[in-house]
Parts: structure tokens; sequence; C-alpha cells
């Protein structure tokens, strides 16, 4: 295996850093995010650290990959492209009507470039419609669950590593491994600049794109015959934002709109600090990498459902711990 995935990380780390500190000023002046009743920050703060990210995750594949095929381009063109919806959204929100569409297009093209069928048994058209939808709601929840500091990074680090683990030990092509490397640094440069208290964030910018990039990994560490681990390694963002839309809406609330009723956010409101919060999640993402690995080390219907059990049973005692009230010193 070559260690361009390896060397990826730090190259990525530094490029997105230096475009960071380079951008700062303008996303200072032009893209500054204010504080609404929804938000989680009390000052006005920058928003776009995405653009660095993914410029420099694109340019440390691209760099280092060489000659990568269609499917490589047709991810760049889909990342760019919801980089693109993000920057605009990010400077005047668009309507859901002109959002959703561009990005179920960059999601369905992407997928579609992957190739593959997970389910033979299934006609290719419904399972392909399924995945676009799957992969259409991965991208706006990365994005739903982008909502305090160091969240994205205690997610996102724990899941490239162990993609880029798994890359490495054979269970993922080359190029995906690659990706996984490029990103995980592009990450990395970006974290010391949204550690809490953040002084930049991410925006929209950079979690649309940044969700569709770790979709079309899952997709394919799924395609390759570890579906249960691409379940497993997202599985507390896909419970928090799926059980809090559906709550939303059974509330009759705009589940399109702006909110602060996620159980990490809820965790905050509770008396929980952002340090704690991300904390708990960066070590139960650690606690689902195990599990994942698990499953490609011992393959089977058995050790499959074991490891989703014991994820469930994690994600689940988390979401309710976010749920209760910290518990305060008596004597304080």
């Amino acid at each position: 295996m070559s260690l361009s995935p390896l060397v990826a990380i730090p190259l990525a780390a530094a490029l997105s850093a230096g475009l960071i500190v380079a951008l700062r000023p303008l996303l200072q002046r032009y893209a500054l995010a204010r504080p609404n009743a929804r938000s989680s920050h009390r000052v006005p703060t920058p928003q776009g650290g995405g653009i660095a990210v993914v410029a420099a995750a694109l340019a440390v594949l691209f760099g280092l990959g060489g000659g990568l095929g269609s499917d490589i381009a047709a991810l760049a063109v889909g990342t760019l492209a919801l980089a693109l919806v993000g920057a605009v959204d990010d400077i005047r929100p668009l309507p859901v009507r002109v959002r959703l569409p561009l990005q179920a297009a960059s999601v369905a093209l992407v997928l579609t470039a992957a190739g593959g069928q997970l389910v033979p048994e299934l006609p290719l058209w419904f399972e392909r419609g399924l995945a676009i939808l799957a992969g259409l709601w991965f991208v706006n929840l990365v994005n739903f669950m982008d909502g305090i500091d160091w969240m994205t990074v205690a997610e996102m680090v724990p899941l490239l590593g162990a993609l880029l683990a798994f890359g490495l030990a054979g269970s993922l092509p080359a190029p995906a491994t690659l990706v996984a490397g490029a990103l995980l640094g592009g990450l990395l440069g970006f974290a010391p600049f949204n550690r809490p208290v953040a002084k930049l964030f991410l925006g929209d910018v950079g979690s649309l794109p940044i969700g569709l990039l770790v979709a079309w990994l899952l997709y394919r560490l799924a395609g390759e015959g570890g579906l249960t681990a691409a379940v497993l390694l997202p599985l507390y963002y896909i419970a928090d934002a799926t059980l809090t839309l559906g709550r939303r809406a059974l509330a009759g609330e705009a589940v399109w709109q702006a909110h602060r009723s996620h159980f990490y956010q809820r965790a905050t409101a509770n008396g929980r600090s952002v340090p704690f919060v991300v904390g708990a999640v960066f070590a139960l993402n650690l606690a689902l990498a195990l599990l994942a690995a698990a499953t490609l080390a011992a393959p089977g219907w058995a050790t499959s459902s074991v490891a989703l059990v014991l994820g469930a049973g994690l994600v689940a005692g988390l979401l309710r711990l976010f749920s209760l009230p910290a518990v305060r010193n008596a004597a304080a």
C-alpha cells in the first residue's frame, strides 16, 4: 500500500491552516456570522473555514493521486458544486426549493460515477434512488450537526481516521483511502481555529462538501463488503439528526428551519460544557470505530448483529445523557 494517504495528512493540514491564516481577514470582513436566537455563539464570528479544508483536501488529493479515475473527477465536481452552494447560502440564505435540487444533483452525480450495487436482489434504479436519498440526507445532517465548536472535528476525525486505517488494511480502494487521508488532514488544520471558544466556523461552504465526501467514502466502504461498518461509523450523527427531525416533524415544526433542539445542543442548554459534549462525542466515535473494525476483521451476521446492538446502545446512552440536566455540586 502506498504511503500517500499518510503523507496527505500533514500536507493537507499545513495547507488548510495556511489558507485559513491568509483568508481570515476576508472572512472577518465579508462572512461574519452574527449571533441570533438559534446560535450557540455569543459574539460575531467569521465563518467560511470550510473553504480552506475543502481546497486543501482536493489539492493534496490531486497532487498526490496522479491519474485518478472518472469517479474521483466526479467527486471533485460534486464537492466543488456543493461548496459553491454553501458559500452562497452562508452569505445570502437560499430557499429550500433551490438548495435541495442542487444538492441532490451533486449527490446523484457522485454516486452514479461510483457505480456498483450493494444489494443485487434489488432493481438497480431502486437501490440507486435510495442511495441518492440517503446521500442527500447525510449531506444535510452533517450541516445540521455543525452547531457547536469542534463538533464536526469530534465526529469526523475519528471517522476519517478509521476509514484511513481500514483503507491501509485493504478494506477500501487506494483512491478512497487517499481521499480519507486528505480530508482528515484538512480538518486537522482547521481544528485549532475552531476549538472552544471558536475563532472561526466551517460554514455551509465546508459542512456540505464534507458531508458529500464522507458519504462517498462510506458508500465505497459498503461496496467493499463493509456495510455494517459504514452504518456504525456515523451512527451518532445519524441518530441525533434523524430523531430530532422526526420529533420536530411530529410537533408540526418547520423542519427545514434552523433550531437548537439537537441532543448535543440540549446538552449545553442543560448545563454541560461544550468541551464535555464534544469530548463525549469523540470518545463515542472511537468506540464505534472499534466496533466497525471488528465487523471487518470477523465478517458475518453474528459479529455484525452484536456490533450493531452494542453501537446502538452506546449511542442511545449518550443521547439519554445529553437529554438530562447536568448534576450540580450540592456545595456549589
